[in-house]
C-alpha cells in the first residue's frame, strides 16, 4: 500500500529553518552589539581617564610656567655674561700681546746698527718703519723677526736711501703680522 502524507513536512522544515537561521542571525547581531558597546564603554572610561589627566598635566604645567620663565631669564643672563666674559679675555688676551711685540721688537733690534721711528699696532697688524745703516741690518732685522713665536709674516713694505747727517741710511717700512703663540700641549707619560 502507497502512503501518501499530506501534510507540508518540507515547508515546515524549510520554515523551521528559517526561523532558526533568523534566530542565530538576531542572536549574532545582538552579540555583535553587545561586544561593540563593551568595547564603545570601556575605550571612552579610558578617554575619561586620559582627558583627565591632561587637565591635570595642564595645571601642572601651568603651575611651573614662572618657574620656567625664570629659567629662560637666567640662560640668557648666563650667555650674556659669558659673552662678557669672551670680551675680557680677548682684551686680556689682546693687550697682553701688545706687550709681547714691545717685548720681541726691542729685544730683536740692533740698536747699533737701527733705529725705530715708528711702531702702530693695530689688531694683529704692526707697521715699523725705522732707518738702518745698510740692507744687511734689515734683513738680519727681518729673518730675527719670523723667529719670534708672535710672529706669523713680516713684509717689507719700502726701502730707500736718505742722507741723514751726511750719511747714506736705510730708511725702511715694514708690515708684520702678529698673534698670540699657540698654548703648548703638554704630553702626559704613562
Amino acid at each position: 500500500m502507497i502512503k501518501i502524507n499530506l501534510l507540508p513536512v518540507r515547508q515546515l522544515k524549510k520554515r523551521a529553518k528559517a526561523r532558526n537561521q533568523l534566530i542565530g542571525l538576531f542572536v549574532g547581531l545582538l552579540c555583535l552589539f553587545s561586544v561593540a558597546g563593551l568595547v564603545t564603554y570601556y575605550q571612552l572610561g579610558k578617554v575619561t581617564v586620559l582627558e583627565n589627566q591632561i587637565s591635570a598635566l595642564n595645571k601642572e604645567k601651568q603651575r611651573y610656567a614662572p618657574i620656567i620663565a625664570q629659567i629662560k631669564k637666567m640662560e640668557q643672563q648666563k650667555k650674556e655674561l659669558e659673552r662678557r666674559i669672551d670680551v675680557i679675555k680677548k682684551l686680556k688676551t689682546d693687550s697682553s700681546l701688545t706687550v709681547r711685540v714691545m717685548d720681541e721688537v726691542a729685544n730683536i733690534i740692533d740698536t747699533d746698527r737701527m733705529w725705530l721711528l715708528s711702531l702702530n699696532q693695530q689688531g694683529g697688524s704692526l707697521q715699523l718703519s725705522g732707518i738702518a745703516l745698510d740692507n744687511q741690518t734689515v734683513a738680519q732685522f727681518m729673518d730675527n723677526l719670523k723667529v719670534s713665536p708672535i710672529v706669523r709674516d713680516v713684509d717689507l713694505t719700502d726701502s730707500s736711501l736718505k742722507n741723514i747727517a751726511g750719511r747714506d741710511l736705510k730708511s725702511f717700512s715694514m708690515t708684520v703680522s702678529v698673534a698670540q703663540p699657540e698654548p703648548k700641549q703638554v704630553a702626559t707619560a704613562k
